[in-house]
């Protein structure tokens, strides 16, 4: 392709700092793309404003990308807002920096958040992840959409604009068999095998990373202070507030269920516990921080340092790594509890909708996902309790399932790499002509 190199943009990771569960879809992906295209001109748009540089760990090393605003914004004068992109995209590319990124790449990236191709959390939230591929494919360049799930739908409106989006996407992944079923729900008689593919959540190829000094001392000091298993527990912020609990329709208190299934692991003689936040949003309605801090200290005063909290500051790579140091991980986040399957740690989710079911399903653990609509605190703390107990049992099933899901996250890559470079090699030679 004489020298050119592959250009990409990738969508759908806003507030990736602030989120590890959508920073780890970005790492992965982009970890993924640059160990198959190490000199790739790759563009991160993300919430914030203008035109910046970044980077992407691959193979532990940093390596330099570039990061674009772009947002649901009222701000219509500014670059970033997605309405100024449009009018811009409408008038040939004329004017908007990240209309021109989008039209030189060879391949447009969107994972949606992972789980936002959905009116569960409002349309704006739709409106949101629906601008980047309707800005893709006004400009007429492939897009792939990564795995990811599709739906539910409340409205028919916004299912059918869904579906129209899906239609015009080079390839579009799910994420596992029950999101595979949900897009071929979407498709109906459009549905192309070779196009519409079942996937696994790129995250199970997310390489862990040791944190940085002094937050790796720390660590170190702590897990190795004594032999006895060491359970990780992840609470959601969302999930334990009574807004989270009337939006979801949950039938358990998780914050109450997570303090007592603590308790009753920190009974036993030699465990401890490390509390795991995975959404760090200072002031954040999600921010798992105030609630990992409250259940720290509940139970600080009666088991002192047996339990403590995983530092502030850590990357998603950096959270897997402290992740796959323990026994047993029990999560609400559902990237939290990836972070564990893909680590062949043994993990129970406390699952607020049915998308963990379908990837814990994919790598044969559906039955540690744990439904905290359908059951009430002792039904949810009893089937969390049998997790625990089958540990054993689990590690072995994870060393059969894991690196298999693992070589499908890298083959799954190999195919969505090859849509960029036969683009590549496309726009080369009509350039030539």
């Amino acid at each position: 392709m004489s020298g050119e190199v592959l250009s990409a943009c990738l969508f759908g990771v806003p507030g990736s700092h602030l989120n590890l569960g959508v920073g780890a879809l970005r790492a992965a992906t982009l970890g993924g793309l640059l160990a198959r295209e190490p000199q790739a001109d790759v563009t991160v748009f993300d919430d914030g404003w203008g035109q910046r540089s970044g980077h992407a760990f691959v193979g532990g090393r940093p390596v330099s990308i570039s990061l674009a605003g772009a947002r649901h914004s009222r701000r219509y004068h500014r670059p970033e807002s997605y309405l100024n992109m449009r009018v811009s995209a409408a008038l040939g590319g004329f004017g908007n920096s990240g209309v021109a990124k989008i039209d030189r790449a060879d391949v447009v990236l969107d994972v949606s958040g992972g789980d936002s191709f959905s009116d569960i959390y409002g349309e704006h939230r739709f409106r949101t992840v629906a601008w980047p591929k309707r800005l893709t494919l006004l400009r007429r360049r492939p897009l792939v959409l990564l795995p990811q799930t599709y739906g539910p739908f409340r409205s028919d409106r916004i299912r059918a604009e869904a579906a129209a989006l899906i239609r015009g996407a080079a390839m579009a992944w799910a994420r596992d068999p029950e999101s595979y079923v949900a897009l071929s729900d979407l498709l109906g008689a459009d549905l192309d095998p070779t196009r519409h593919r079942e996937g696994v959540d790129v995250a199970f190829a997310l390489e862990p990373r040791q944190p940085d000094q002094p937050a790796l001392d720390t660590l170190n000091r702590w897990f190795d202070a004594a032999p006895g298993p060491v359970i990780g527990i992840n609470i959601s912020g969302l999930m334990a507030r009574a807004e989270g609990r009337t939006q979801f329709g949950l039938a358990a208190d998780s914050a109450e269920v997570a303090r007592r299934l603590c308790e009753r692991l920190l009974d036993e003689p030699d465990t401890r516990v490390i509390i795991v936040p995975h959404v760090r949003s200072p002031h954040g309605a999600d921010d798992d921080t105030t609630a990992s801090e409250r259940l720290h200290a509940a139970l600080v005063g009666r088991y002192g340092d047996r339990i403590t909290v995983s530092p502030a500051g850590l990357d998603p790579h950096q959270s897997k790594w402290v992740i796959a140091r323990t026994t047993w991980f029990c999560g609400m986040r559902m990237h939290a509890t990836i972070a564990a399957l893909s680590s062949c740690v043994p993990v129970a989710n406390i699952a607020y909708s049915l998308k963990a079911r379908g990837v814990f399903a994919s790598v044969g653990q559906e039955r540690h996902v744990a439904d905290a609509r359908k059951l009430a605190d002792d039904d949810l703390l009893d089937a969390l309790w049998r997790s625990w107990t089958s540990r054993a049992e689990t590690a072995v099933e994870l060393t059969e399932w894991i690196p298999a899901a693992i070589g499908r996250a890298g083959e799954q890559m190999d195919e969505i790499v090859a849509v960029a470079r036969a683009e590549r090699a496309r726009r080369t030679t009509g350039a030539r002509r």
